[in-house]
């Protein structure tokens, strides 16, 4: 015991003693300006999922192309999607955030869509990974987020 328990005692020991010195220790100058972060501009295109719906089965899922958003109401678990909104897009042009567009209707691609908006035109708010817009629908107004 006294063979482990020594090795131990003097490595304690020595630890304190070259705390207690006064030999100084060299500084490096650093430069207090914290690294800039790159931030890079976000890419909206691709296929977006509702993820703040109450049901598994029904829920809104969007596909924004280079200057295109169309958003589509789905339902019976995906076998079933009426057009919602299909209207402008337009990707930003740096990281600023949150990212925020106006979407101009398609209206001769929405006219004859019966659950499509009426809206001219439609905000949308890309923030955090997440996209929002407002949905009125019979009356009541909800809104939509939407992720990747």
């Amino acid at each position: 015991m006294k063979r482990i328990l020594t090795p131990l005692v003097l490595a304690f020991a020595l630890t304190l003693t070259a705390c207690g010195g006064t030999t100084a220790t060299p500084t490096v100058a650093t430069d207090d300006k914290p690294a800039e972060e790159t931030q890079t501009i976000p890419n909206l295109a691709g296929k977006w999922k509702q993820s703040n719906s109450a049901s598994e089965d029904s829920y809104q899922h969007a596909t924004i192309t280079d200057d295109t958003i169309t958003v589509e109401w789905v339902s019976d678990g995906g076998d079933t999607t009426s057009t919602y909104w299909i209207g402008t897009f337009k990707a930003p042009t740096d990281a600023t955030a949150p990212y925020v567009w106006s979407s101009k209707r398609d209206v001769k691609a929405t006219e004859s869509a019966l659950l499509a908006s009426n809206d001219d035109t439609k905000e949308f708010t890309y923030d955090g990974e997440t996209i929002s817009y407002k949905v009125t629908a019979l009356g009541t107004t909800t809104k939509v987020e939407l992720k990747k």
